[in-house]
């Protein structure tokens, strides 16, 4: 992020994932400064069928089906991550150079389950589901209650009404359970500094703490750092069905539009449970 702002907004944003546990088509976004190419989602239309009586084959039906269930899921299923967007009342302040942070390349195989975790990092089994109370970021010293996080009318993600606290998407999976939960949290705040301002300086190997309700408390690894244009929201690689327990961080970052009253990117951060301790 760089530049003098004096609009009023701020926050983080996203794109329109499916519904946890809907089938979803690979693919991503190509992220900038060194990122990976995921590709959004694209789409499939099947031919117009010729006039006449000749119905399509039962095996050709079926992949309409599914093609047409998954379409509809994307669409009218789909949820919007609005902070960032004008509806935020926030204020960004002067953003110095090093807040562009360290943005860490990865990469997805359209053919697996979303991203890998990096190589060499320790993965740990999935835990019980267990609601999620507190987040901590040794390296970036935040520690921060959370907030509850469900979508409203326009089945967009709500955002936290407290900015130095971040946020769980309740639909999604508890952090440490199987699956990619996603805790969300404001970048700056009527002029300050907010909870996730520094999240794109997160490195691979840097530490995430989150506290549960069963006493556990849920270790998890930064596997990379990424920053995407908001009209590129790698929406399948962020929410899709993964083999391992995972946690996804987003804010915003990048410059800020006066005009539009928000930020140019989304800053996201992947990564994986390593380990757990209490309870």
């Amino acid at each position: 992020m760089s530049g003098t702002h004096n609009a009023e907004d701020d926050g983080h944003g996203g794109g329109k994932p499916p519904e946890p546990g809907a089938e979803e088509r690979p693919g991503g976004e190509e992220p900038v400064e060194e990122k990976p190419d995921h590709g959004d989602p694209v789409e499939e239309k099947p031919d117009d069928a010729e006039p006449g009586p000749e119905k399509p084959s039962r095996p050709l039906r079926r992949r309409l089906l599914i093609v047409g269930a998954v379409a509809a899921t994307v669409i009218t299923g789909g949820l919007v991550v609005a902070l960032g967007t004008d509806d935020d009342p926030a204020r960004p302040p002067p953003v110095s150079a090093s807040s562009t942070g360290k943005a860490g390349s990865g990469s997805a195989d359209p053919g697996k389950a979303g991203p890998s975790p990096r190589q060499g990092s320790k993965i740990a089994q999935p835990l019980p589901a267990s609601r999620p109370s507190g987040i901590s970021i040794p390296s970036l010293k935040v520690t921060s209650t959370l907030e509850k996080l469900d979508l409203d009318k326009n089945r967009a993600m709500e955002t936290p009404r407290d900015p130095d606290k971040a946020g769980w998407y309740r639909p999604g999976p508890t952090p440490g359970a199987l699956g990619p939960s996603v805790i969300a949290g404001h970048v700056t705040w009527n002029g300050e500094r907010s909870v996730f301002f520094e999240l794109a300086e997160l490195a691979p190997g840097d530490r995430i703490d989150v506290k549960r309700a069963d006493g556990r408390t849920a270790h998890f690894t930064v596997d990379r750092t990424a920053v995407y244009p908001k009209d590129r929201f790698p929406t399948v690689e962020v929410y899709r069905n993964i083999d391992h327990a995972g946690l996804r961080l987003i804010t915003c970052g990048g410059t800020y539009s006066e005009a539009d009253r928000r930020y140019a990117d989304n800053v996201i951060v992947y990564a994986t449970l390593t380990g757990s301790t209490g309870g």
